[in-house]
């Protein structure tokens, strides 16, 4: 064998040797998957139900036992007749008489009716409402990677990492 083709040979193998370890290096060093650019987590909002109770004052009216104020306006009425009974001399004493009454009558009537609505207690009630208290919690994620140049998103129900595995050219979504 001559020297020139043993060099040859030699310089081949070592071409073909570097081409495999380049071409290897490469197929290693590309991702197993679709590249994940961003990932998102999406939340959603639980509202519990809850009775919040308090105790409150309340000021409230007593009911009257006399509705109509009948007792006001007969007072009334008595005392404005024996007045306009004293004011008017012949004819007019029984025309201020009347008037007297009536208005007696009025006025007895409306002052049992301030009376009435003065006529308070208080007591303590307690009111309840429905509260809602609120939490968030993890409804997925959406993703967005590239797959073969493209750039896709997808929403997955758990955080892929860096990568989405690939099978049959098609993202595996599933955990």
């Amino acid at each position: 064998m001559n020297r020139s083709m043993v060099v040859g040979s030699v310089l081949g193998a070592i071409a073909v040797t570097a081409g495999g370890a380049f071409a290897s290096y490469r197929l290693i060093d590309r991702p197993q998957g679709a590249e994940v650019v961003s990932v998102k987590v999406l939340h959603r909002t639980i509202r519990t139900p809850r009775r919040d109770c308090h105790d409150e004052q309340v000021t409230r009216t007593k009911t009257p036992e006399d509705t109509h104020r009948l007792a006001g306006t007969g007072i009334g009425a008595v005392v404005g007749g024996l007045l306009g009974n004293r004011i008017g001399g012949g004819t007019g004493k029984v025309l201020a008489t009347v008037a007297g009454a009536a208005a007696g009558g009025y006025a007895g009537n409306k002052i049992e009716q301030r009376v009435q609505r003065g006529d308070t207690y208080t007591t303590t009630e307690r009111h309840c409402y429905t509260a809602y208290d609120t939490t968030k919690v993890p409804a997925g994620y959406e993703v967005v990677y590239v797959l073969n140049g493209k750039r896709r998103q997808v929403r997955m129900p758990y955080d892929p990492g860096k990568t989405i595995p690939v099978k049959n050219g098609r993202i595996v979504t599933a955990s």
